[in-house]
């Protein structure tokens, strides 16, 4: 079995997931170092996260498509050589309207990316390798996620914030010769199973960008509170029409971007439901947390930054055996589980104190690592492994326009609980969730982590009621 393995292309497929992952956290650690030397705030160092999660979440759905029907590999070495070019770019940038554009790019090649990444990983190895492709992925992606903070201090310390940007580039090169040499092998990526019928929804595609840029565009508070209550409204109405054009538009479309018959899979349906509920309780409590670490336990940024690799270091561990369980039970029991340690993290924040120890916390961390290695591979395996193959980009597109979305709604979610539970803790019925009332902020931090215990146990609810790969794979040949 081992010898049907193209180990190049599964490397290259982690090394791309690597990539990523760190690419998320390396920009993230350098905001402050950046806004000061752009002579920039808050708001608009904000818009260089902002534009590279708008392509994300508004193309990835795009370029998988475009990879099922015009092969992946060929998506796969466009989306690197974009983004190794608007890396090197961001790294040059001389004011912040050149670095919010080229994140956009780079956004663009990141959807391009990650929309093939994970479908190649599957279809480098057998079809019983299916979840400990995946597993590898989350490990390789989470690694990134662990090395990216301390990296990017080390480079911000002792070379230049640009560095940051720089240090991408030698990877995405790689990136892009392994790819090369993959497609001169002739032994990976996808030919279109037929020829491409149609050309892609462009419609389809000007509205799902449109709506997401509607959606982003509502759950920014700053942006919201700069509006009249006649274009708050207008905003709303925007949404509402283009979500629905768009949603009419694939009904209709001879090639839609989302083939809305696939959610009659119950695989694919309910494992992206639980995608989006388990990435908005996962974004809620880190979006959280550090608030909690910094401003009521008082410790140390450094001291906090050591606690949070207790997260990462569990999900680079266990995602191979979540991937590994699936491919031997199948994904509804440790997709379930994920869940379960999702859930029991989410419980604990409702215990929190003003004067709790930093073990408490620290140990919600390490539940949100377990269950990310156990919920994220094989939910991936079976977004993925359900539809037809032809539609496999599609399926890896939705997985990231979910995550994407979910990472948002998270911390807009928490934000505006935060705010509504502080204000019934307080008795202000103006105010802003501030540590300066630490009793009332952590009441509300409690209250906010038993929403998210209610989102957990709506995601276990459709985890248990997966179909399982057999029946679906019937129904779909009939």
């Amino acid at each position: 079995m081992e010898s049907r393995v193209n180990w190049l292309l599964l490397n290259n497929m982690m090394l791309v997931s690597f990539l990523i992952g760190i690419s998320h956290r390396i920009f993230s650690i350098s905001l402050p170092t950046i806004a000061r030397s752009l002579e920039t705030d808050i708001v608009g160092i904000s818009w260089a996260l902002i534009s590279f999660q708008l392509s994300t979440i508004s193309l990835s759905l795009v370029f998988g498509r475009i990879g099922d029907l015009h092969g992946r590999q060929s998506v796969l070495a466009a989306g690197l050589w974009i983004f190794t070019i608007s890396s090197f770019l961001c790294g040059i940038a001389q004011d912040i309207l050149q670095l919010v554009l080229f994140r956009l790019l780079q956004g663009i090649g990141a959807a391009m990316v990650q929309a093939q990444g994970r479908v190649l990983a599957m279809e480098a190895a057998p079809e019983s390798w299916a979840g400990k492709t995946q597993g590898l992925m989350t490990t390789a992606h989470h690694a990134g996620f662990l090395f990216g903070p301390s990296l990017g201090g080390l480079i911000i310390d002792y070379i230049h914030w640009r560095g940051v940007f720089f240090f991408l580039v030698p990877l995405g090169a790689a990136g892009v010769v392994l790819t090369w040499i993959n497609k001169k092998s002739a032994k990976s990526g996808n030919t279109p199973l037929t020829p491409p019928r149609d050309a892609i929804d462009y419609l389809g595609a000007s509205l799902l960008v449109l709506a997401t840029v509607a959606l982003i565009a509502l759950l920014d508070r700053k942006f919201m509170e700069m509006l009249s209550r006649g274009w708050q409204i207008a905003l709303v109405v925007a949404l509402i029409l283009l979500f629905a054009g768009f949603i009419f538009r694939e009904a209709a479309a001879a090639s839609p971007l989302l083939e809305l018959s696939l959610f009659k899979i119950r695989l694919f349906a309910f494992s992206t439901i639980c995608l989006l509920l388990m990435t908005i309780t996962q974004s809620l409590t880190g979006f959280l947390l550090p608030f909690y670490f910094q401003e009521i336990l008082h410790l140390s940024p450094t001291f906090m930054g050591l606690l949070f690799m207790s997260m990462p270091i569990f999900s680079v561990a266990l995602s191979p055996v979540g991937g590994l369980l699936s491919d031997k039970v199948g994904p509804r029991l440790p997709a379930t589980a994920g869940v379960f340690f999702f859930g029991a993290a989410a419980l604990l924040g409702a215990f929190l104190r003003t004067d709790s120890q930093w073990i408490l916390p620290t140990v919600m961390l390490a539940l949100g690592g377990l269950g990310t290695g156990f919920f994220y591979p094989p939910n991936h395996t079976a977004m993925i492994s359900s539809v037809p193959q032809e539609y496999r980009g599609v399926a890896s597109g939705s997985l990231y326009m979910m995550f994407g979305l979910g990472n948002i709604l998270g911390i807009t979610l928490g934000s505006f609980l935060m705010t509504a539970s502080f204000r019934f803790h307080s008795g202000l019925p103006e105010a802003s969730a501030t540590t300066a009332e630490p009793a009332a902020f952590v009441a509300a931090l409690n209250t906010t982590f038993l929403a998210a215990v209610a989102f957990s146990l709506i995601a276990a609810f459709c985890s248990l009621s997966r179909g399982n790969k057999a029946t679906e794979a019937a129904a779909l040949s009939s």
